[in-house]
């Protein structure tokens, strides 16, 4: 049984459509990353959940629940922001146990000093600082306990406002890009420890994050949206390995995948140099096609027998690995090779090379965008023994 479920969610703001009727179910215990560019709808979708905007159509549902026209503090959501929304003059402990308080005290019960006098209220706060104690001791962050926020680092105060997110024990997580403040180094630590507390609390979280290296390898699915309208779900290696869409396929990689145009006769056959493909599902009349590959199958060598020619403009080196743009003779454009520095030692500006394709890795898409089957059919012979 799906624990959260979103069903066609609409939204504009001053007539223009943010959401475009976005649907997806999340399971006990998964963590979906949403991912896509800025504006595309992703923290909007976030806050809706969250119940910290409404939605102009569509249905949400928590554990079975109808939650869209339900307060955000009735709907057992946590959610960490950006900026991590800590108070300032309140310490770490304070800010974990707000949640708390917020919930179990009265409003009465928690003034500063007439509160103290209400039946109750003293054990009340003595478990609401033990849950906090224990939840700090999990984090590793009860030394900081007595701190402000102004007096920690940028992973401490991450580190707070997830304490303060799980305290609570809610039914879903919602995270708005919870890492983008923190430095590189720091970010790569972080990704564990928000999937390790994640797999703890065994509830649905949705991540939002326009970085596509933490979406790929902290979540179970993947949701790219573009323009407010989500184009795939999926695991993490589906989706980048059988993009739907050509904007999926754009978005995730690095670097990002060649897509070049081409033609496709009556036939559905498409000829790309010494490559042919045959495309199942092309629609009646469709001409106009783009093969998309992505860098890693792209292999550039002085052989002169490969399925294209090419001459190198420039190469990148990373370390591990090197990037190659080589300017393809045939049609101008640029494509982009992902070598090991061994093989790309040989290959230097403005030398003339040789460009072959892992045929099973080229993907064929329609001018709209959608994903075309498609089968190899024939490849130059000397690609066949060096695949055999």
């Amino acid at each position: 049984m799906s624990i959260l479920s979103l069903r066609n969610i609409t939204k504009s703001f001053s007539g223009n459509a943010i959401l475009k009727g976005v649907s997806l179910e999340a399971e006990r215990g998964e963590f979906i990353a949403l991912v896509g560019p800025s504006g595309c709808g992703k923290s909007t979708l976030l806050r809706i959940v969250a119940g910290l905007d409404h939605a102009d159509g569509g249905e949400i549902a928590i554990s079975g629940r109808e939650v869209s026209t339900v307060v955000a503090a009735d709907r057992n959501v946590a959610m960490v922001f950006q900026s991590y929304a800590l108070y300032p003059h309140l310490t770490a402990g304070q800010n974990i146990a707000v949640p708390l308080a917020m919930r179990r005290l009265t409003a009465t019960q928690r003034l500063p000093f007439i509160g103290s006098l209400v039946p109750g209220q003293r054990q009340i706060r003595a478990e609401i600082q033990r849950q906090v104690r224990d939840m700090a001791s999990s984090l590793k962050i009860d030394h900081l306990l007595d701190r402000k926020p102004g007096q920690m680092s940028g992973g401490q105060r991450q580190r707070v406002a997830l304490a303060r997110a799980m305290v609570r024990r809610p039914s879903v997580f919602l995270m708005d890009e919870p890492l983008s403040n923190l430095d590189a180094n720091l970010r790569v630590h972080a990704r564990g420890e928000i999937v390790e507390l994640h797999r703890r609390a065994g509830v649905p979280t949705l991540y939002v994050t326009h970085d596509q290296s933490e979406a790929l390898s902290m979540a179970d699915r993947v949701a790219v949206m573009i323009g407010g309208t989500l184009l795939q779900l999926a695991p993490p290696q589906e989706i980048y390995d059988n993009p739907a869409h050509v904007e999926v396929a754009r978005f995730l990689g690095q670097p990002r995948i060649n897509i070049l145009e081409t033609r496709m006769d009556a036939s559905g056959t498409v000829r790309f140099g010494a490559l042919t493909l045959a495309a199942v599902n092309a629609a009646p009349g469709e001409t106009a096609v783009m093969i998309g590959v992505r860098p890693e199958f792209v292999r550039l060598s002085a052989r002169a027998d490969g399925i294209l020619k090419a001459r190198v403009e420039r190469t990148e080196f990373l370390g591990s690995e090197v990037i190659v743009h080589a300017r393809l003779d045939a049609i101008g454009e640029t494509i982009v090779s992902k070598a090991a520095p061994a093989e790309a030692a040989t290959l230097s500006a403005d030398m003339p090379v040789s460009v072959d394709i892992e045929p099973d890795r080229a993907m064929l898409f329609a001018m709209t965008g959608r994903r075309l089957r498609a089968k190899t059919v024939a490849i130059a012979s000397t690609l066949e023994k060096a695949h055999g």
